[in-house]
């Protein structure tokens, strides 16, 4: 069986960019064995297909060959070397060095890496990318094709980076500007929150001293040489694991590895330091942190001894037994957040590891304003009756099954298991030990065990892993400070441990209550799209289903519900119509509150996620084939018979109330709250409107507006999976089909197709509650419509162009900005409507000449066309995107969900391609002179309360 993973409430040792204590405690060793392969010692029975090798130097590799998405791989170089392996004057050169990789080497000059990668398909940021970790440096590259050249071009570059960087000092003071970029555009108040947990949790450790960011006094102090001296010691074939999955003859990709790592020389390993102290006699302490845009949260906490449990058999077993007593005590929670008048808004129970030296359980609980001290006593009160009193029979039931589910799930669909996930499944083995267990021998030991799982058994695992909250470290959050500071926290938690308890209820399980809509629908239309074999059906009621069955995700389905509607129903007097559809399913069905449901459905893959789009409202899911009808039954239950109940309208004010609290605390809230209403002159429809007015919604409301599209609006239907399309269409005939008539084409709405965009294009200033040197700068261009598919498609090239020309100059060349960025937005809905934005995050003292550096490189792409290089640079992704389109469920929907309503759709894929080659870079200049001409733009500058904007130059 897979061991399942437990609720892990604290992200300590998951945190991607960190620090830690004295380098010289490290111990180097020339003669060290190769660490094991964990199946080399466990009765845990590998899946076949793997292949995994050690070479002479000490570098390891993983091989898997997969055909999900076919004809594509991956490639992910390891290196054990993270931040925590910094010494004091070397905070945030793990992160350096993994920027300095995409700077140059023995056979890549400086900048040419992601140029030659451009070339071959794959986007910067998309497709080519690096993560560093308190442990790990992670280098990814995603292949768009299984050709052999495209491996050897992306071992070519791991073995550059992993050997062969130059260190440049020039380039290292460019690449500076960028890394202090990504430092000052992450110092948020979440992650000071964060920082700030972490010092309370693991006081005096490593991982609370610094974080893989480092500090600005060692990047600013950072020099070539000590950069690489940081590589030498640390980028060593004893420290790599290279990753290769995807559709590629493994023998060639050995023999590739072979011959392009073989000749890398072994070299000393140095062992990496610990991340703790992680003390289990730290007790009682108490923290107060207070930061205006957060809300408020108390989590109680107790460390523990590390358990040292290599994965074997019997703790897989054990694990299963702990999750569902963590899953329980969490559904008890869940209950209680669900309630009319709930105690807390949220709340998870859930213990953790912490760097293998030691394991955390907190218990966290998310309040409103104000209202932690009942919140506090709730969730403890209940954490109290769950370890005194167990748990119940049905409770465990209902936790089988979803395992149950969860497993045979994983068993059906192991023959099309994505890339991605393989590759999670060979990581765990490499950093946990966690050895890959074929899913289908996963599901039938599982089955085996079930009727050793009890009650007290589960109870029984549960304590023997979760630390006693006793004596806790308790840590509150939020915008003011608790009555009575850390003295009322600890009353608080001491009233929780007085608090009188009572076994659990035993609940009776209930049948679902909607499974008959009546006599079945009849087809009265049934064709099939010549171009891509999509069939098309029509029932007597107007409801509309197309179907495409794949054998890309064996045993999955992909469902989306399109209804007429969606945001058109919003209004210059009504802007606020359908803000709630979110929370629609939230408030459950006339027969069934959501925690009902939840019961219900427990083991079955059945779900139902409502969002307003631009023209309709969509419901979503993913299903199985086994499960089919019952979604169907479930998502026409939704459509005919919401429950407007008002857990949801509760769940909806408190969601708002912490969105707008937080609304200007960073740059980018900043400008999401008011470009809308910048760029139409503040139509209420596209501006975000006041706080209390969105407190005054309820489902009464959102009833009466949305209530006659719901029951009788156009529906138009897309299924896309592993299915027999008979089936699809007797579910769908049962459910949808059954319904009362419905309207048979979507309306117009043609009075509410304006989007206006403003004539004033003065600059505007809007102001932020972030760090000082936070600054973003925006410029937005009114385009046009995406009717054309020529121009739309002309568009979305222009933007990629933008995008790497942008890239090049502010953070390649200038160093002035972390992430620049290009989009372009070509609505179908609103007539004649499109924007083309480009954006820069920059230190305020770099504002003007960022703006000069933007105004530079627009006024080029106006003046002469780009080379033929960037063209390349930009069609091929372009190109390969939409190639690799119809490899996933997820691509094929979307031409599936609208095929009858919207059948260019299926056009513009067809031709696509060849009308991306088709346009050249004088189409693009032209393109650029017509919409980015200086003057027709609005500049929106974003900049911190009480700076004064920079003047002009």
């Amino acid at each position: 069986m897979k061991p399942c993973k437990l609720l892990f409430v604290l992200s300590i040792s998951t945190f991607a960019l960190a620090a830690c204590a004295p380098q010289q405690a490290r111990i180097a060793s020339t003669g060290e064995a190769p660490p094991a392969w964990a199946f080399e010692t466990s009765d845990v029975p590998l899946e076949p297909g793997w292949r995994f090798g050690t070479l002479p130097n000490g570098m390891r590799y993983v091989i898997r060959p997969n055909a999900t998405p076919k004809g594509t791989a991956l490639v992910r170089m390891q290196v054990k070397a993270g931040s925590i392996d910094e010494s004091d004057g070397e905070r945030g050169y793990a992160h350096f060095v993994e920027h300095m990789a995409f700077n140059g080497s023995a056979k890549v000059p400086e900048g040419e890496m992601v140029k030659l990668l451009e070339r071959e398909g794959l986007a910067f940021g998309a497709d080519t990318n690096a993560s560093t970790g308190y442990q790990y440096t992670t280098y990814t590259l995603d292949l768009p094709r299984g050709d052999v050249k495209l491996l050897d071009t992306a071992l070519i570059l791991m073995r550059e980076t992993a050997g062969e960087l130059t260190f440049a000092p020039a380039a290292v003071e460019r690449e500076r500007g960028v890394v202090l970029s990504e430092m000052r555009d992450r110092n948020t108040f979440g992650l000071k929150a964060l920082v700030d947990n972490i010092a309370f949790v693991l006081p005096g450790s490593r991982v609370s001293q610094r974080l893989p960011i480092g500090t600005h006094a060692s990047l600013e102090a950072a020099s070539a040489e000590g950069l690489k001296a940081f590589w030498r010691r640390e980028y060593v074939p004893g420290h790599v694991t290279l990753f290769v999955i995807g559709d590629f003859d493994p023998d060639l990709v050995e023999a590739n590895i072979k011959a392009r790592f073989g000749d890398w020389r072994t070299a000393p390993v140095m062992a990496q330091p610990k991340a703790g102290p992680v003390d289990p006699r730290y007790r009682g302490k108490t923290d107060i942190y207070i930061d205006p845009a957060l809300s408020e949260r108390v989590t109680v906490t107790r460390n523990g001894k590390w358990l040292d449990e290599p994965d074997t058999l019997a703790l897989r077993e054990e694990n299963v037994l702990r999750q569902i007593g963590y899953a329980i005590i969490n559904r008890r929670l869940v209950r209680l957040a669900r309630q009319a008048n709930p105690p807390f808004r949220a709340a998870g129970f859930g213990t953790d590891a912490l760097f293998r030296e030691g394991r955390e359980t907190e218990l966290r609980i998310d309040t409103v304003d104000g209202q932690w001290h009942p919140g506090l006593i709730a969730a403890g009160t209940e954490y109290r009756a769950a370890l005194t009193y167990g748990f119940t029979p049905e409770e465990v039931a209902e936790q089988v099954a979803i395992l149950r589910g969860d497993f045979r799930k994983a068993a059906d669909g192991r023959s099309t298991r994505s890339n991605n996930q393989l590759y999670d499944a060979a990581v765990d083995l490499v950093n946990e030990g966690v050895v890959p267990l074929a899913p289908d021998e996963a599901a039938r030991r599982f089955d085996l065990f079930v009727p050793k799982i009890s009650p007290d058994a589960v109870l029984a695992a549960m304590k023997r892993e979760a630390v006693p909250l006793d004596k806790p470290l308790i840590r509150f959050q939020g915008r003011t400070p608790p009555l009575d500071g850390e003295a009322g926290l600890r009353a608080a938690w001491g009233e929780a441990q007085r608090t009188k308890i009572a076994p659990p209820e035993r609940r009776a399980a209930a049948s679902f209550g909607y499974s008959d809509f009546g006599p079945a629908g009849k087809v009265v239309s049934d064709v099939r799209d010549p171009a891509l074999g999509i069939r098309q059906i029509r029932f007597a009621n107007g409801v509309m289903l197309n179907i495409k069955r794949t054998d890309l995700d064996k045993d999955r389905v992909l469902v989306q519900v399109s209804i007429d509607g969606g945001n058109l129903l919003n209004t210059r007097d009504n802007p606020l119509a359908t803000r709630m559809l979110g929370v629609l399913n939230l408030g459950g069905l006339g027969k069934h509150s959501k925690d009902e449901l939840d019961s219900l459905f427990a083991g079955r893959t059945v779900s139902a996620s409502f969002s307003p789009d631009d023209e309709t409202f969509l419901a979503r899911a993913q299903t199985t084939p086994q499960d089919l009808d019952l979604e169907f039954q479930y998502l026409a239950a939704q459509v005919s018979d919401p429950g407007y109940r008002p857990e949801g309208e509760v769940l909806f004010r408190q969601s708002i109330n912490n969105f707008f609290a937080a609304l200007r605390a960073t740059p980018g809230a900043a400008l999401g709250a008011d470009l809308g209403g910048i760029l139409s002159d503040n139509d209420p429809r596209y501006s975000l409107g006041a706080v209390d007015d969105w407190r005054k919604l309820d489902f009464g409301k959102l009833k009466a507006d949305v209530g006659d599209r719901l029951a009788n609006g156009a529906i138009e239907i897309g299924v896309v999976g592993d299915v027999d399309e008979d089936a699809v269409i007797a579910a769908v005939s049962g459910t949808f089909g059954a319904l009362p008539q419905r309207e048979t084409a979507f309306r117009s709405y043609a009075d509410n197709r304006d989007h206006p965009f403003t004539a004033n294009r003065a600059p505007r200033v809007l102001r932020h509650g972030g760090a000082k040197d936070q600054a973003l700068l925006t410029i937005t261009w009114p385009t046009r419509d995406g009717e054309d598919p020529v121009a739309d498609i002309s568009l979305a090239l222009l933007q990629r162009v933008v995008q790497i020309e942008m890239t090049d100059e502010l953070r390649e060349r200038l160093g002035k900005t972390y992430g620049p960025g290009a989009s372009s937005n070509t609505s179908r809905t609103w007539r004649g409507y499109g924007t083309f934005l480009v954006s820069a995050s920059v230190d305020v003292k770099d504002v003007a000449a960022t703006r000069s550096a933007i105004s530079g490189t627009l006024g080029r792409l106006t003046a002469e066309p780009v080379s033929d290089d960037v063209m390349q640079r930009a069609k091929a992704p372009l190109l390969e995107s939409f190639d690799n389109m119809l490899k996933t469920n997820g691509g094929w929907l979307v031409l599936v969900d609208r095929a009858q309503t919207q059948p260019d759709r299926i056009e513009r894929y067809t031709r696509a391609r060849a009308r991306i080659e088709a346009i050249t870079a004088k189409d693009l200049q032209l393109l650029a002179r017509q919409y980015l001409a200086p003057g027709l733009g609005v500049e929106v500058l974003v900049l911190p309360e009480g700076v004064d904007p920079p003047a002009a130059k």
